[in-house]
């Protein structure tokens, strides 16, 4: 079904929207007259005399009644209801008064008359009133009834409509009206009420009845469709009718399907009323105009309909969306205005507009369309056409172009251009890895598009992450795809080849020290081989580093991080041969097998080559002792494999595993050196924890299994035992949070231990577990209480200043003294007087109490753990250097200084400026102060030989060039400076604004670049002074055609002609001057190129000035508000001038007008 769209005055709004600035608009040069412009006020008309349509619009409003009114009746002795005797106002009747009152809100008063009959006054507004006297009549005086006789059909007029007339009667009588229903045959009406109330009641039903015999009827036959035009906007026309003439109209229900009108009334009158609604009806017609040109018909925000509708506004105007016709309904005669007007503009829309429809696959309608619209709208603007392209959801490829005929063609001809290109182009998908698209695209996209602007013609579209495609898809000219593609998978292979990863096993206690202070290590491994190194966190118990890149860089790197952790420990490393086949089962699932064999050999590390590799060796690295054990180990164990490789499973609780090991594993190398068979344990990210593998020889393996049962089951055997431990020991135990028993819970399978509550003095503590891990954990709590007994406190003298420096980041070194030593290590409290004292002279011979720091263990431990305090003490050491180079050791902003101390672990004062001081402070550990001596020493030799550099870069040349040469040695935003200083390594200073030798360039750098760099000045000068500059005079209006979109056509002329070319500034004198500067004969070239584009732009300027307006046009909508037939263009009369004090006078001047002004004479 069709939409409809009615154009009325208030709907014109609805077809803006598919009109651009662009499209072609009707009658845009329509000039209306003064009076339509200004129509005049209405005059001031003497009193009684009508005075147009305002007056009958006041005169209409009806006089404001008073709201609140009073009503007194009297109610004779023989028709009161209540007679009683009772006192005045306290009877029935007050009662009823009170109720009354309360229902309508109306006020009541009664009085008694010398008659005894009863005077009531009513008050209040009109309706409750009305409702309080009928009530009155009904309950206070006695009711009479009787009837009238009236035609049954006048009945429906004493009803009224809606039953208005009856009630209104009723309560206007006081009375009870009942009128016999329409199927009853009885066509007496019963009156109840008063006998006054009766009469006046049956006074009005025969008045009524009489009128109704006085009229007559007429019937006509008005189609349906023409009836809401009679009926009018709520009735308003037929109120109309009634008003002038007389008569009424009754219509039909709107669900009947009768078209009888009835009129009804005098019959004198019945003739004009008549009349009146054959003037209502309304005649239709339509016009056939093509669909596309519909909207122009409409014209630009609805101008031309709304002229037509203005002009004759009983016309409605509809059109109806993919049809020719045009609907037009209303009165006779302005419908056949009103389509002979719209006929007028159809024709000429149809003399000077066209169209044109080419099929393009819907595929390429989005890129007709462009980024954002901006292909479609430049081919709008450019040809002064609309082009419409349909909906994907229309599944249509017809593109439709309308506007001027020319603009259409030409439209067409770039749209299917377009077209065929894309039909030649070509689409190729090529399979990258998802993890490389971020890497190609890089950060912000910078790296796509470096390949997007070397390829501008290739489309690259990668999928959306959440697809997690591999398919890139590039699109546009064979060609350019093949090489675009080519390029792309010259870059993925390099990122492949950077994509090797290695992992290197390196023990956790040495990342910090490969990690560097300040990350200084690790950064400068990863500058220098290009890769990228990743570490476990620190809560990990990974051992791995990572290493990313090329296989080269990576192994480069591999080597230089194995050094570092040689240099550290003494650790040794050594191949053993084994043949590749026995590889993978030595390593057993998920490497459980290697695993558990460098556990069992003090962690060390075990590489086996890649598989598929075919090589034999594998490489066992960590300290020599554990290393030989390895070595041992695996080739047993590949003898083993050779013999033999049976193996069983059995289970057992996780917790009991550690027990089972026992401390050191020595338990399970008891089992191991019995029986011959190797005991695996899951490892804690194996989802199996209760499985425990046995290999080895079938019988050995039995051996074992049976001894692991018997274990087993004895853990399972729960016991509850107690021993005496020394109240003053309990603490060390349950401190940190219990870390003791925890170790003791999970070395010894799960068995708790309770000691007794703090200041109970119990000695006796309990042990519940199996009874083999009870046994175990007591002779384990024996040992600690031995170890605490034994318990010395050596106190080490370190100056209070060297604390921190002894500490290390986060405590690390304290931290690894303590975990090797097995001591413990309490610094003191802080004094915060030690900078006082300093500052006071006080020196270290002076032992303090904060200087002394306590170590607790064994004897034999704490000396070591002493030893290694002392050797962490910093030292401090001097080293000349000098003061001139001082700021560039420190760097900007102490970048430099900072650098070093990262790099050394050290800390570096250099003395403060004033001082003149050649001397700089190292302090830090020994290794450390030596290490960043010798590379302050190798800084001190790079600056030196750095200020030799500058000494030679400081030789000077000066240059004479005349200032008008300047900008031009410069070159556009410094390129050709620039070019100079970069070709031949100087510096070119020109002359400031204010500087004396406005013509003196100086020139610094080498000897010899400076020379070269002048002589390339002269000889840009000399080719500057053969040029020429002559001016061309350029029609204004084809300046910005030559110059382009932000300067780019005017650009590619002066590289083209080698020139410079300059065209007028805003507000300049002559706007049409150009001047063009440059050789003798590429100016001449490059202003005969001038003056044609000035041809070829005014001639096309003209053409399109034709066809779409002219500069009478321009000058038009110039003038501004123009109107026709004004009183100053009357003969004998002028325009006002507004500077004129007679035409405009101030407000209180006493001017006398000279004439009469063309505004006509002025009123006071």
């Amino acid at each position: 079904m069709s939409s409809v769209a009615v154009l009325t005055q208030e709907s014109f709004a609805e077809h803006r929207s598919g009109l651009k600035d662009g499209d072609i608009t009707e009658d845009e040069a329509y000039i209306p007259t003064y009076l339509e412009a200004f129509p005049p006020l209405p005059d001031k008309g003497t009193p009684g005399e009508k005075t147009g349509e305002p007056a009958r619009a006041w005169s209409k409003i009806r006089p404001i009644k008073a709201s609140v009114i009073t009503q007194v009746f009297h109610v004779p002795l023989e028709e009161r209801r209540y007679k009683d005797n009772s006192q005045f106002g306290e009877g029935e009747e007050a009662k009823v008064c009170l109720d009354i009152m309360q229902k309508t809100g109306a006020h009541i008063e009664l009085s008694l008359a010398k008659d005894q009959g009863l005077s009531i006054m009513v008050t209040g507004k009109l309706d409750s009133v009305m409702k309080a006297r009928k009530e009155i009549v009904a309950r206070l005086q006695t009711q009479a009834s009787a009837t009238v006789l009236i035609p049954k059909e006048h009945h429906r007029f004493v009803i009224g409509k809606n039953g208005e007339k009856l009630q209104e009667l009723e309560l206007k009588t006081a009375t009870k009206i009942a009128i016999p229903r329409s199927d009853d045959p009885n066509a007496n009406i019963r009156i109840s009420g008063t006998k006054d109330g009766i009469e006046k009641a049956r006074h009005e039903i025969q008045l009524i009845s009489a009128e109704q015999c006085k009229t007559t009827t007429i019937s006509v036959e008005v189609k349906k469709s023409q009836h809401k035009y009679i009926v009018g906007p709520k009735g308003n026309t037929l109120q109309e009718i009634l008003e002038n003439t007389g008569v009424s109209v009754e219509m039909p229900p709107l669900d009947s399907s009768s078209e009888t009108i009835i009129l009804r009334g005098e019959p004198d009158k019945l003739g004009p009323a008549l009349t009146q609604v054959y003037a209502k009806v309304i005649s239709f017609s339509h016009v056939i105009a093509p669909a596309w040109l519909h909207r122009f018909i409409i014209g630009k925000k609805g101008q031309n309909i709304s002229r037509i509708t203005q002009q004759l506004p009983k016309v409605h105007i509809e059109f109806t969306d993919g049809e020719e016709r045009i609907s037009l309904e209303g009165p006779t005669e302005e419908v056949e205005q009103a389509q002979a007007q719209i006929q007028e503009i159809i024709k000429d829309l149809m003399a000077r507009m066209d169209y044109a429809e080419i099929n393009i696959d819907q595929r390429f309608h989005r890129h007709l369309i462009g980024k954002n619209g901006a292909n479609i709208n430049r081919i709008k603007e450019q040809y002064k056409v609309s082009v419409r392209i349909p909906q994907d959801s229309e599944r249509c490829g017809l593109v439709r172009i309308e506007g001027d005929p020319q603009g259409v063609q030409l439209a067409r001809k770039e749209l299917m251009d377009m077209a065929q290109r894309m039909e030649n182009e070509r689409t190729k998908d090529l399979i990258i890895e998802q993890k490389f698209h971020r890497t190609i695209i890089g950060q912000k996209g910078e790296k796509i598009k470096e390949v997007r602007d070397k390829f501008p013609e290739v489309i690259i579209i990668f999928p959306d992450q959440q697809q997690k495609s591999d398919i890139v898809q590039l699109r546009g000219p064979k060609n350019e795809v093949e090489k675009c593609a080519k390029f792309l998978q010259k870059l993925i292979a390099e990122l492949v080849e950077s994509s090797f990863s290695i992992s290197v096993p390196i023990h956790k206690q040495f990342h910090k020290n490969i990690i560097g202070k300040g990350g200084a290590n690790i950064k400068k491994i990863r500058e220098e081989t290009n890769t990228k190194i990743d570490l476990p966190t620190e809560n990990s118990n990974s051992e791995m580093i990572v290493i990313t890149g090329k296989k080269s860089s990576c192994e480069a790197a591999r080597d230089r991080i194995l050094t570092i952790q040689k240099e550290l420990a003494n650790l040794k490393e050594a191949e053993v041969s084994i043949p590749a086949k026995l590889h993978n089962s030595l390593i057993g699932s998920k490497g459980s097998l290697v695993r558990s064999v460098m556990e069992e050999c003090g962690g060390v590390h075990i590489h086996f080559p890649a598989e598929g590799s075919g090589l034999d060796k594998v490489t066992i690295r960590g300290p020599a002792e554990e290393v030989e054990r390895a070595r041992r180990q695996l080739l047993q164990l590949a003898e083993e494999k050779q013999v033999n490789n049976f193996s069983v499973e059995l289970q057992a609780k996780p917790e009991y595993h550690k027990f089972l090991i026992g401390r050191g594993g020595a338990n399970i190398r008891r089992v191991r050196d019995r029986t011959g068979a190797r005991i695996i344990f899951p490892s804690p990210d194996e989802p199996e924890q209760e499985h425990i593998t046995i290999m080895g020889k079938e019988e050995a393996v039995w051996l074992a299994q049976k001894e692991l049962e018997t274990l087993i089951k004895n853990l399972d055997d729960v016991i509850e035992d107690s021993m005496v431990v020394d109240p003053r020991y309990h603490r060390h135990f349950v401190c940190r949070r219990g870390q003791v028993l925890r170790e003791l819970a999970e070395e010894y399978g799960g068995v708790a231990v309770s000691f007794p509550r703090t200041g109970t003095h119990n000695d006796n503590i309990t042990l519940k577990g199996p009874r083999e891990c009870v046994d175990a954990a007591k002779k384990r709590i024996q040992e600690i209480v031995r170890d605490l007994e034994s318990q010395v406190n050596v106190e080490v003298l370190i100056p209070q200043r060297y604390h921190r420096a002894i500490m290390g980041p986060k405590g690390c070194r304290i931290q690894q003294i303590t975990r090797e030593h097995e001591v413990q290590i309490k610094f003191p409290d802080r004094d915060e007087s030690e900078a006082a004292s300093q500052e006071n002279g006080d020196t270290d011979l002076i032992p303090r109490k904060c200087d002394i720091i306590t170590v607790m263990g064994r004897a034999e431990k704490c000396e070591l753990a002493r030893a290694a305090l002392l050797a962490l003490v910093p030292v401090t050491i001097d080293v000349e250097v000098s003061f001139d180079l001082h700021r560039y050791i420190i760097g900007q902003k102490g970048a430099g200084i900072r650098k070093m101390m990262e790099e050394y672990e050290v800390n570096i004062w250099v003395p403060q400026p004033e001082q003149q001081s050649d001397i700089i402070k190292i302090t830090g550990q020994v290794a450390s102060v030596e290490r960043a001596k010798q590379g302050l020493l190798e800084r001190v030799k790079e600056l030196q030989a750095e200020q030799e550099d500058r000494a030679l870069r400081s030789y000077k040349v000066t240059l004479s060039v005349d200032p008008k040469y300047h900008p031009k040695i410069i070159g556009r935003k410094g390129a050709v400076i620039s070019q100079i200083r970069k070709d031949y390594d100087v510096n070119v200073q020109f002359p400031d604004k204010g500087d004396e030798q406005q013509d003196v360039i100086v020139i610094s750098g080498y000897e010899r670049s400076a020379n070269e760099a002048r002589a390339a000045i002269e000889q840009l000068v000399a080719a500057l002074q053969d040029m020429v500059s002559e001016d061309i005079r350029l029609d204004r209006r084809v300046h910005a055609r030559i110059i382009g979109a932000r300067g780019k056509a005017i650009r590619k002329l002066m590289e083209e002609f080698k020139v410079d070319i300059r065209f007028p500034q805003p507000g300049s004198e002559d706007p049409s001057k150009v001047t063009v500067t440059g050789l003798p004969e590429n100016v001449d070239n490059a202003i005969d190129h001038l003056l044609n584009l000035e041809e070829e732009y005014v001639s096309l300027e003209s053409t399109t000035m034709g066809t779409g307006g002219n500069d009478e046009d321009n000058k038009a909508l110039a003038k501004g508000f123009v109107v026709r037939d004004a009183p100053w263009n009357a003969q004998g009369n002028k325009a006002p001038d507004m500077s004129s004090a007679e035409e405009f006078p101030t407000f209180g001047s006493g001017i006398a007008p000279k004439q009469t002004s063309a505004w006509g004479p002025k009123k006071c």
